[in-house]
């Protein structure tokens, strides 16, 4: 086909990639990790040396848990690798944020993030010091004292439920640079 003097040729121009997603992450990833503070402020100022409160007639338990480990009592006793881990996951997640144009991704990763810095500063600023430090954990589910379930707290939930999002969105094959990929036959 020719083209007319002035006339602009025939062509579709590729489509634009979708917008990058970092402002989502920052977004999500302030808010998870300013409830997380603030969550823990409340219950060191108020649960310190009381009995567990129940809550929704016994499907939870707040109580205040100093942990010196990780989920489920591991590496207690390393809180200074744990620290090491996270500040390397957060250096990790705000060095890759940029690449993200996925919004499902950037919600996903924003609450990693939070929940990777809501427990370094623990680790870092609370007792016994620096890099020693304890985790504040208060949400007992089913039973005080973590019998059925380990205590846990708001960082620890925005990490399981930002990484069961992110395999999810693996599984289904959508990827954080917004593509889809499709099935395999």
């Amino acid at each position: 086909m020719s083209t007319e003097q002035g006339s602009q040729p025939d062509t579709e121009a590729p489509p634009a990639p979708p917008k990058r997603r970092v402002g989502l992450l920052a977004v999500v990833a302030t808010t998870a990790f300013g409830l997380d503070l603030a969550t823990k402020a409340i219950v060191a100022s108020t649960l310190e040396g009381h009995e567990p409160v129940r809550v929704l007639g016994g499907l939870v338990y707040l109580q205040l848990i100093r942990n010196p480990g990780a989920a489920f009592g591991m590496a207690t006793g390393m809180t200074w690798v744990l620290a090491l881990v996270a500040m390397a996951v957060v250096i990790a997640l705000i060095w890759f944020a940029r690449r993200l144009r996925s919004g499902w991704w950037a919600f996903g990763l924003g609450l990693v993030l939070a929940g990777a810095l809501g427990n370094l500063v623990d680790r870092i600023f609370r007792a016994p010091g620096p890099f020693r430090g304890h985790v504040v954990d208060f949400i007992s589910v089913f039973a005080p004292d973590g019998d059925v379930w380990p205590v846990f707290n708001i960082a620890d939930s925005s990490i399981c439920v930002g990484g069961v999002l992110i395999v999810l969105l693996s599984l289904l094959g959508r990827d954080y640079d917004g593509s889809v990929r499709s099935a395999k036959k």
